[in-house]
């Protein structure tokens, strides 16, 4: 079995299945660096059968900004198929001389903070890393792959949240609101994977009787 060197755990951020959650330049440890995660989505794909995985790391770019994703990060999305929030299956990313390669799904050989790339995964893919407008995908396996720079797409009304936090916006959230967010640009790791590749589903914590696994997003620095 052959794998790479270790990762270390820089950033992570944490949802469950189908709901949305963001970090934005909040993580003290990585903020502003290459390991900074943005947000990680979830969600039925077109084909319902599906399910997209939607990963953003360093965020608030400028347009027309050179970031580049960092040889040195690998980026982890993980999946608890028990609800023991131990990761069971992990999709792996990490970017080579202007190529995002990724492995998985598969199971760890440990889990925890600390990672490594078992090369052999069974199922494995990469794609050209996107510039400017242009969008390159690739499938291996059933499996849809993208990597690259896109406009955020996450709305929030960050001038009015501060304000409501800091007692100055009587009356709450605007209806609309502001999208401070807009015009700001993120690297993307778009990731669709058949629902059979992903493993058992557990009960809604909350008995709502849907079938749910656990997800998060990790960020590992090369050591």
């Amino acid at each position: 079995m052959k794998k790479t060197s270790l990762f270390i755990l820089g950033g992570f951020i944490a949802i469950a299945l189908a709901l949305i959650a963001a970090d934005h330049a909040e993580a003290p440890g990585v903020i502003g660096s290459t390991a900074d995660i943005t947000d990680l989505y979830a969600f039925e794909g077109a084909n319902p059968n599906n399910t997209v995985f939607v990963a953003g790391v360093q965020g608030l770019l400028i347009p027309g900004s050179t970031a580049q994703f960092d040889e040195n990060v690998l980026i982890e999305i993980n999946i608890d198929n028990d609800g023991d929030l131990v990761e069971d299956l992990i999709i792996q990313a990490i970017p080579r001389d202007g190529i995002m390669y990724f492995f998985g799904p598969y199971a760890p050989d440990a889990t925890g903070l600390n990672s490594t790339i078992n090369e052999d995964a069974l199922y494995r893919g990469e794609v050209a890393i996107s510039t400017g407008a242009n969008a390159t995908t690739s499938n291996a396996n059933g499996i849809s792959y993208f990597a690259g720079l896109r406009e955020d797409p996450f709305f929030f009304d960050f001038t009015q949240f501060n304000a409501v936090v800091g007692g100055m916006a009587p009356n709450g959230f605007n209806n609309p609101g502001n999208d401070d967010f807009d015009g700001t640009n993120i690297l993307s790791i778009v990731i669709e994977v058949p629902n059979t590749f992903l493993g058992d589903t557990f009960p809604h914590p909350a008995g709502t009787g849907v079938q749910v696994f656990n997800t998060w997003l990790e960020a590992k620095r090369q050591q």
